[in-house]
């Protein structure tokens, strides 16, 4: 029997729904599929996540903690544990003449980009843009049908899979070679060392590794 302790690395199916059972998200595509939700073009595999570091929904992640390997549960959150309460604050009048000056036709149901927060327009009146910036799941209570599929040992994978959520980098493009005393990682691009400065003491703390020496590949 494994438990899964916070800062533990590991591969998880799931499966979204509501509580009337409409399913909004999962990492396997036969349910995909099967609940008409995107797929086509779409790669299906269960990720690997750090348990404790946000890569989760808070509630999800809290609950995985003490949870063991290869046994299924099901999880039930509350809005405050999930995607957060539906806030009348988040509900805006956006002008016309933002859309205007972005050449945008606004219409019930478009998902809009304001300012860096994303929202969907409700209504239009009279020149005047009803957007909601709430999470479209906001005040929902939403349940996880999920599965630990395994623990992750191996440190050359959890280094590429944090960096690869962290940076949103594609696996394939992380490479990660171990030696006794500390791990080369080779990234696509070359990062400001403000970033690799503060990613070095993390992946030290979460894997153990010695050191981290980051190059462009």
């Amino acid at each position: 029997m494994v438990n899964i302790q916070k800062h533990d690395f590991v591969e998880i199916n799931y499966t979204g729904k509501l509580e009337d059972g409409k399913v909004f998200d999962t990492t396997l595509e036969n349910i995909a599929r099967k609940n008409n939700l995107p797929s086509e073009g779409l790669q299906f595999r269960a990720p690997i996540i750090c348990i404790g570091e946000s890569q989760l929904l808070p509630g999800l992640d809290q609950e995985l903690v003490e949870k063991e390997v290869g046994k299924n549960y099901s999880i039930t959150l509350p809005p405050e544990r999930a995607f957060g309460k539906r806030d009348i604050k988040k509900v805006k009048i956006v002008p016309a003449s933002i859309f205007k000056e972005h050449k945008v036709q606004p219409q019930p149901g478009l998902q809009v980009d304001v300012d860096g927060e994303r929202g969907l327009v409700t209504s239009i009146s009279s020149g005047r843009i009803i957007v909601n910036f709430n999470h479209p799941l906001a005040g929902k209570t939403v349940i996880y049908d999920l599965k630990v599929e395994r623990k992750i040992t191996d440190t050359s994978e959890k280094i590429k899979f944090f960096l690869a959520v962290v940076l949103r980098i594609p696996l394939d493009q992380i490479e990660v070679k171990m030696t006794v005393e500390k791990a080369e990682v080779f990234l696509p691009m070359e990062f400001p060392a403000q970033i690799t400065q503060l990613l070095t003491p993390k992946l030290i703390a979460l894997t153990g590794t010695k050191d981290i020496l980051f190059k462009k590949s």
